[in-house]
């Protein structure tokens, strides 16, 4: 990539090949069922929220790993169908292209099991390998699905540069640096995932308000929870005030990736749209997540911007 380039959205994380079979139900321990369906698409956090930030319009880089597979060619090659920067995706021979095996019940739910493979192997050289293009770029997005300290060690790096952080705790562990809470901007979690970090139950919105109160209490300077169909709740450390924004109201086909397309849709709003509200993105990042849950699949479910309704960027 040229020297001059301006970057909107540098993600850190996973990239995944989603292998995802539709069933009527999920089944038991133990139990065999016969699926409906089955299809293979790209996937994994990381990937999944530079690809939906991408199809917003926001020139988006992505610092990964993938094996030197069939596997990994492929997602290569749609990384850069896609039009995504890709100088910091490396292959290697050491681990296979992570695989996530899906299960999606006709209630759109799903169960998901990864093997991380490659994305094991990202490494502070990497990083730093790409510390040039991560110091100019608006905002940087990181998760849990790659070793944790490196997570860490990006979101130090982005911080020291400036460069606006937001975390997804997710998959969410009970005993996390405490450092993650403090060191980026907006601390992203969801109901699940609050339950975990925080101890708490969360089932119901008020379950919801006291979990994002407890991560405040962590250090947290901006808090959003997703809770899908209740929409998501948002609040900052300098007021307290706990904001719920609610979802719009869809018949789910396939949930996969939702969270990851609200992630991508902010990352998006908060790089590329300085002049709209915190709150204003959230709702238009509700209303992607909720547009992608209605088609299968994860990355194939995601819409570019040109199949968007247009108010989304006005």
């Amino acid at each position: 990539m040229s020297d001059d380039k301006s970057i909107d959205v540098v993600v850190v994380g996973s990239s995944i090949i989603d292998l995802i079979s539709y069933t009527q139900r999920q089944p038991k321990p133990g139990e065999t069922i016969k699926g409906s369906k089955f299809c293979k698409g790209f996937g994994g956090k990381g990937a999944n929220q530079c690809v939906m930030a991408r199809y917003m319009g926001a020139e988006c880089v992505m610092v990964s790993k993938l094996g030197k597979d069939d596997f990994g060619n492929e997602y290569m090659k749609n990384f850069k169908d896609i039009g995504m920067i890709t100088d910091y995706v490396k292959q290697t021979a050491e681990a296979s292209t992570a695989t996530a095996a899906i299960t999606v019940s006709e209630d759109g739910q799903n169960c998901i099991v990864i093997v991380t493979g490659a994305c094991d192997l990202i490494s502070e050289a990497d990083l730093q390998a790409a510390e040039s293009v991560i110091q100019k770029s608006k905002v940087m997005i990181c998760q849990l699905e790659i070793n944790v300290n490196i997570s860490l060690f990006a979101m130090k790096m982005a911080k020291k540069h400036g460069v606006k952080t937001i975390f997804n705790s997710a998959p969410a562990e009970c005993d996390i640096d405490p450092e993650f809470y403090t060191v980026c901007d907006i601390f992203c979690a969801n109901e699940t995932e609050a339950e975990i970090l925080t101890g708490l139950n969360v089932v119901s919105l008020d379950d919801g308000k006291k979990a994002v109160t407890a991560l405040l209490d962590k250090g947290c300077s901006t808090v959003i929870l997703t809770f899908g169909e209740h929409g998501s709740l948002y609040a900052t450390a300098k007021d307290r005030n706990i904001v719920h924004v609610p979802s719009f109201p869809v018949v789910p086909v396939d949930t996969t990736g939702a969270g990851d397309a609200f992630l991508g849709s902010l990352a998006y709003y908060v790089a590329c749209r300085p002049d709209i509200s915190i709150l204003e993105a959230i709702k238009r990042s509700n209303r992607v997540a909720a547009i992608t849950v209605q088609y299968p699949g994860t990355q194939l479910s995601y819409k570019k911007r040109n199949e968007l309704p247009k108010e989304l960027f006005e």
